[in-house]
């Protein structure tokens, strides 16, 4: 029988494999280029972050009559990072926190390794967020005029000082659900036009509505400090970072862990059988971010 082209969108039980091995890749992987990807990942966010702000900061007249269409430009432009992230394989950390944990409960991995991923690539975007901001975008003076840099001071006290700390931390888990499908859907699709719409949507939906975004802020709340917001680094670790960051985990879970229960039950080493769709997945051709080879996935000749 003559072999069928792969369909252009992977079923979910193929995604869910594709995520278990992304976590191994990422196991192995040296700690150093995950610390430098990690740092490029927060320079990628940072610039659609600098994007958001701009659109929005510059959009006064139109937020005095309809707001709301200003929060959906701002939205709209910011999802340009994670797709750069995604598209070049960096590191993110709020990918991670769904990838790291399926490859973990599945015994891929070992627990030890969870943290210490962690602990790495929330260093590395954080000194990528605060490279961007303080030399790319203080120094560089492209945002120190009226409206940009009073628009930064406000969102960074709206983002860090106004919320209660539970408010962020609810707003964390909406954030990272929706970014968490974003990746998903991302690594479902085969062709890069389909991964940038993918991704599109639900980062769009999340910045519009304003959740929190613990990489988006270690660019947005520091940014705003340098331009004179009232708030000190500490407060901001202790109600904006950590409250975003404990969110962002919950809600990568939120996606993470009902995968697995849906579709990887089964999963092993060796491989994972959709026996109802008579596919056998072969884990040995996945390249170190999870992308699936065009050899990856073989029709069960003993269905025909």
């Amino acid at each position: 029988m003559a072999s069928l082209d792969p369909p252009s969108t992977l079923k979910p039980v193929q995604v869910a494999v594709a995520m278990i091995e992304s976590g191994v890749a990422k196991h192995r992987t040296r700690a150093d280029l995950v610390f430098f990807k990690a740092v490029a990942a927060g320079v990628m966010l940072s610039f659609g972050g600098l994007l958001s702000e701009i659109v929005s900061g510059g959009s006064a007249g139109i937020n005095a009559s309809n707001p709301g269409l200003v929060k959906f430009l701002g939205g709209a432009v910011f999802p340009v990072g994670l797709i750069m992230i995604v598209l070049q394989g960096q590191e993110l950390l709020t990918s991670n926190m769904m990838i790291y944990p399926m490859a973990c409960i599945k015994g891929a991995v070992p627990w030890w390794g969870l943290p210490y991923n962690w602990l790495i690539v929330t260093f590395g975007n954080l000194c990528g967020s605060l490279f961007f901001a303080t030399v790319l975008v203080k120094y560089t003076g492209i945002i120190s005029t009226a409206p940009y840099n009073a628009y930064a001071v406000t969102f960074a006290l709206h983002k860090a000082a106004d919320p209660a700390w539970h408010q962020i931390f609810l707003r964390g888990i909406g954030c990272n659900w929706l970014v968490c499908v974003a990746v998903w859907q991302a690594a479902g699709a085969r062709e890069t036009l389909s991964k940038i719409v993918a991704i599109w949507i639900p980062i769009m939906i999340f910045v519009a509505c304003g959740y929190d975004h613990v990489v988006a802020n270690m660019f947005s709340v520091p940014l705003g400090i340098l331009f004179g917001a009232n708030l000190t680094v500490a407060e901001y670790i202790r109600k904006s970072l950590i409250a975003a960051y404990l969110g962002n985990i919950v809600g990568a879970l939120l996606v993470a862990l009902p995968a697995l229960y849906f579709y990887a039950p089964d999963y092993n080493a060796g491989g994972l059988r959709n026996a109802e769709a008579g596919e056998v997945i072969n884990n040995k051709d996945r390249d170190s971010e999870g992308t699936t080879s065009s050899k990856v996935y073989e029709v069960d000749k003993r269905s025909q």
